[in-house]
């Protein structure tokens, strides 16, 4: 594997090309949920 490889490139190694969606999207709801817990004991 060349030095220079960004981030994309290894994640598609790790996880494979299918994974990769369904990857970013349960990170993104586990961001909004994390949001919105924090916004809630704000007040």
């Amino acid at each position: 594997m060349p030095a220079n490889s960004g981030l994309t490139e290894v994640l598609i190694v790790l996880f494979g090309a299918k994974r990769i969606p369904e990857l970013s999207q349960s990170i993104g709801s586990g961001i909004r949920e994390f949001k919105k817990e924090i916004n809630r004991r704000k007040i």
